[in-house]
């Protein structure tokens, strides 16, 4: 079934056979340059995401959408009439505060359920919504309101709202500022009482697929962040073609529910993209606001996910807690052997579904077997004992991680995209992954690689333009339909791309050989002792490298050496650490040639954190402020 208009995708059958659909490759000079692949479901025509909480109340009235945090660990289920009920209630105490079609309204929240009620609410009132990360500065946050003239905004916490106070004189636009842990949802849900339900109707029913949706901010790695205006229609390209290829996570193919945990922030477009085809295909989904690993355990013990969302620093740092602990119960050598046995298993598992390979041997098999209670099933377990499924994106994980958790019973579905294209642009296809690639593009989307090897995009998910009030709305992004990602990448004869590096970030060194640094920095944050890497070496004579430590990492190799009556700012000399470093530095450096490996490195006594403006909310370094509060310290590389 392939739905033309805003009918549920979830409406297909759940036993039908999952569709694998071979892109097709387009050479020149027998080098990969293009692919594509053909859209799994038609375009939507008319109707708009508002319209989805509704067709679900009428679909499926009882059918658990979403499961909302209760007190002591308890997790409130609301059914699809009862969320339809509760969006039509906020939609029409927006339109009784008088806010109009096409107004903005922001939202600066972590991961909860309010998020996404707001979201569905803003658009049945023929809003747009405008994300904020919680962790913005006064600066940042003021800088977006006023950009995009927001008429209102929604805090999570009174002290937000009151950080923006003294700004609201050069907000203009903005007339309105709820709370939410005030409970002023439920305020204007009672203050909309009054406003016939026709209102919200009518709204919704001018909605299109070319109707702006968001304007969600980049995160600004080299410059001032900019608004990409992506529309109702963008997501629906996105998630209607996700929810098909990604077939196990979003349907149930047994009697075991298919559910969600949330904890990606939502200001970011992948969180948000997720959230909403969740709710497009009826899979029970989650909020997790804290991201501290007491919480964040806690909440994954008591919802049991069969889904999550990851970054790659959260599975490198759930692979190497897990080894520190079976270290800690002097149980290593087995980890090892469990995670040698996992990586080949997962490695003949490919293979056997390209086709090049006869899959797990039987002695194989037996030794995964062996290894699932005293390894994998304690891993399993503490993501809530029901994770098979891991959609990965941000930056690329690589082939060793997984394979492992393949071979651990988790599927990793590893995708790339940007703001730009409403977030996976390329994804692992299910019935033929290739680890250590960002998959086939989405079923609607093109991918091209240009002469200087920049990754060039284009499709139903890709936005129209940025949002520029100075020149009356939006300007368009994209040349010919095709969108200038700034990314490096390459084809294989498949199709399959990879990611190779940023185009701005490229180094070259005084000798004029040009560096990727993302290869080296990605393997070597894989270490259980490094939280952030940076490569230098432009216009340098040699390739150096700053290392911050994972704190985590280095409170566990103070206790297994003796080392934790020393403060943790003078281990970064101890020979012992620096030693066991440099063989990390050694091993990335096989992935190189001599000329772009690294020579030498400087251990720093502090992290890159995203307050003192060195990453991105996303975790994405902003080089230039490393580079300048770091300038002794690079200087020092390069003169002693």
């Amino acid at each position: 079934m392939q739905p033309s208009s805003a009918m549920p995708v979830s409406s297909r059958d759940y036993d039908a056979t999952p569709l694998l659909v071979e892109p097709e490759v387009r050479r020149l000079d027998g080098v990969a340059r293009e692919v594509s692949a053909p859209p799994l479901v038609a375009p939507v025509t008319y109707g708009s995401l508002a319209d989805l909480p509704f067709e679900n109340a009428e679909t499926a009235p009882k059918d658990i959408v979403l499961s909302r945090r209760a007190e002591a660990g308890r997790w409130t289920h609301v059914t699809a009439a009862e969320f339809a009920e509760q969006v039509l209630a906020l939609a029409k105490g927006l339109i009784a505060e008088g806010l109009m079609p096409g107004d903005r309204i922001a939202i600066m929240a972590r991961t909860t359920y309010e998020w996404t009620l707001l979201d569905f609410a803003a658009w049945a009132a023929g809003l747009v919504t405008v994300p904020i990360y919680p962790t913005s500065s006064v600066f940042q946050a003021r800088w977006i309101l006023q950009d995009t003239g927001a008429v209102a905004l929604v805090t999570e916490t009174a002290a937000q709202a009151s950080a923006l106070g003294p700004e609201r004189e050069r907000i203009p636009d903005l007339q309105h500022m709820w709370v939410l842990e005030k409970g002023h949802l439920d305020r204007l849900a009672e203050f909309g009482e009054n406003v016939p339900d026709q209102e919200v109707a009518v709204r919704r029913g001018v909605l299109g697929p070319d109707t702006l949706a968001t304007v969600v901010y980049t995160s600004g790695t080299t410059g001032r962040p900019r608004g990409c205006a992506l529309t109702h229609g963008n997501f629906f390209a996105e998630v209607d073609n996700a929810i098909e290829l990604l077939y196990p996570v979003f349907r149930a193919r047994t009697k075991e529910e298919a559910s969600v945990l949330l904890f990606l922030p939502m200001s970011h477009v992948f969180g948000r993209m997720v959230a909403i085809a969740c709710v497009r295909a009826r899979v029970r989904l989650g909020h997790a606001p804290s991201l501290k690993s007491e919480d964040l355990l806690a909440d994954l013990a008591s919802f049991r996910p069969t889904c999550l969302l990851a970054i790659p620093y959260m599975l490198e740092k759930v692979f190497n807690t897990a080894r520190a602990k079976a270290e800690m119960g002097r149980r290593v050598s087995t980890f090892d052997r469990a995670v040698s046995v996992a990586q080949r298993y997962g490695e003949a598992l490919e293979a056997g579904r390209a086709g090049t390979g006869a899959g797990p041997s039987r002695a194989l098999k037996a030794a995964r077997t062996f290894y699932d209670p005293l390894v994998y099933r304690r891993l399993r377990n503490a993501m809530g004992g029901r994770v098979r499924y891991i959609i990965c994106g941000g930056s690329p994980l690589g082939r060793r991680l997984s394979a492992f958790f393949a071979g651990a019973g988790i599927e990793i579905y590893e995708g790339y995209g940007l703001t730009e294209t409403t977030a996976a642009a390329t994804v692992t296809p299910p019935l033929k992954p290739r680890m250590g690639t960002v998959g086939w593009p989405l079923p609607g989307v093109r991918v091209r690689i240009a002469v200087d090897g920049e990754i060039l995009l284009a499709g139903g998910p890709v936005l129209r333009g940025y949002w520029d009030p100075q020149a009356g709305g939006v300007t368009p992004a994209t040349n010919e339909g095709w969108l200038a990602t700034g990314d490096l990448g390459s084809l294989d004869d498949e199709g399959y791309l990879t990611i190779t590096g940023r185009k701005k970030e490229m180094l070259i060194t005084a000798g004029g050989k040009s560096v990727a640094p993302a290869p080296l920095e990605n393997w070597l944050r894989a270490h259980p002792l490094i939280s952030q890497c940076m490569v230098l070496g432009d216009g340098r004579p040699y390739i150096t490298a700053l290392i911050t430590l994972e704190p985590d990492g280095l409170n566990h190799w103070r206790r297994m050496n003796g080392k934790h009556t020393v403060p943790p700012e003078l281990v970064v000399d101890d020979p012992e650490l620096l030693a066991l470093l440099q063989r990390a530095v050694d091993e990335a450096n096989k992935l190189v040639s001599r000329p772009e490996s690294i020579r030498r490195f400087a251990v720093l006594g502090r992290d890159f954190t995203e307050n003192e403006g060195h990453l991105t909310p996303s975790m994405k370094l902003r080089r230039e402020a490393v580079v300048r509060d770091f300038a002794e310290e690079i200087e020092g590389l390069y003169t002693r």
